[in-house]
């Protein structure tokens, strides 16, 4: 490595800093972005393609040669601030000649806006929330950590949009069910949100297939004191035994997110929001013969797989009988995964049903597909 970078590299380790990102790879390279954020054990990085994003996790005292390595595979751009709002640059121009920089009056890792103090979230800062302090969210002064304003942000957002379905009133007790659960931390919140905020009874139960991942929630769940949530190692193809008014599932991965949505229609959950991923299903079996430019390139293929996929998804809940809503769940700049389908029960025309399934065939006939979504609903009336 150049030892000038690596001067650059060692400087910004040595100064602890909590956000940073790299951009401007070169033509070629493996990801297009990386964002790495100073957590409570070490750095947490996400590693940015197109389409998807990768995650791990490294060391302070490995920083310097992480970044170097980072290097190495194509970047040439580096921005870092430290947490008394220091910025740091570092670029190697195409020469490779090392310019590096540091501004004292830069700007805090995430700048609130006038907007963002005034906006009314749904959890405030300072409120009492366990999951916020244990994710590092809040700080132990009850303030929002500098380097987690925008997961602070996202899962707000999350929350808005569950609050919208719920605005002319709660079920009491509402039943959730949160296919995929991982680590809980939005389960945990969903929990908080319905007996804290809307002061009704909830009985969630978060589904995963990691017996230590189901373990951890339910010492955490005892821990929260939330005896109304409960934690099961399962399958979601295979379960259903369940009664849901909300249905749940963030990033199951390809035909895991047609299994939740054809448990939540079986059992006649009301509202269901599914951030799908990993559209792997269509973009194998995709083929046209009028529409060939779709499936010639590589990477757009890839793309319209996934619009496929989910357009299709869309449109065969609102012939099942939902009202179906399209949003983006995390600003893009954070994550490629940022799609969230909204469905809720409605009383549809029947008109415009069959409206959507003729839609979805016809996009089915002319891209050759069998999708698991609708092989799923075929034994289904409606």
């Amino acid at each position: 490595m150049d030892n000038g970078l690596e001067k650059s590299l060692n400087g910004i380790a040595a100064a602890a800093p909590e956000k940073l990102v790299l951009s401007g790879p070169e033509k070629g390279a493996a990801f297009r972005r990386v964002n790495i954020r100073l957590g409570k054990q070490g750095y947490q990085v996400e590693k940015l393609t197109e389409t998807q994003a990768f995650h791990e996790r490294i060391g302070e005292g490995k920083l310097a040669a992480y970044l170097s390595g980072l290097f190495g595979m194509g970047f040439r751009q580096l921005h870092a601030w430290d947490a008394d709002g220091r910025e740091y640059a570092v670029r190697v121009a195409k020469s490779g000649k090392v310019i590096s920089n540091k501004r004292n009056a830069g700007v805090k890792p995430v700048e609130r806006t006038e907007h963002d103090r005034d906006k009314r979230y749904i959890i405030s800062e300072g409120a009492d929330v366990p999951a916020f302090r244990d994710m590092g969210i809040f700080t132990a002064s009850g303030k929002v950590a500098a380097n987690m304003y925008d997961k602070f942000k996202q899962i707000n957002r999350f929350l808005e949009i569950i609050d919208d379905v719920y605005k002319s009133g709660v079920p009491n007790p509402v039943r959730v069910a949160d296919f995929g659960c991982g680590k809980s931390y939005l389960t945990f919140l969903v929990y908080y949100y319905f007996t804290v905020i809307k002061g009704v009874s909830a009985e969630i139960v978060g589904l995963d297939l990691k017996e230590d991942v189901i373990k951890s929630c339910r010492e955490t769940a005892e821990r929260y004191g939330y005896t109304g949530l409960s934690f099961k190692r399962g399958n979601i193809a295979e379960y259903d035994n369940f009664q849901a008014d909300l249905l749940i599932s963030l990033h199951a991965c390809d035909t895991a997110t047609d299994y939740a949505l054809f448990n939540a229609v079986k059992n006649n959950a009301r509202v269901i929001l599914v951030s799908p991923c990993c559209q792997h299903e269509l973009n194998g079996q995709m083929r046209a013969e009028n529409l060939g430019l779709f499936t010639r390139y590589g990477l757009l293929k890839e793309r319209a797989a996934a619009v496929l996929t989910d357009a299709i998804r869309a449109n065969l809940l609102t012939y099942a009988g939902y009202k179906v809503q399209i949003l983006e769940f995390v600003d893009l700049s954070h994550t490629p995964k940022n799609v969230l389908i909204r469905a809720v029960k409605a009383n549809l025309p029947r008109e415009n049903r069959q409206a959507a399934y003729e839609e979805a065939m016809a996009a089915i006939k002319e891209f050759n597909l069998d999708p698991a979504f609708l092989r799923l609903l075929n034994d289904m009336k409606f």
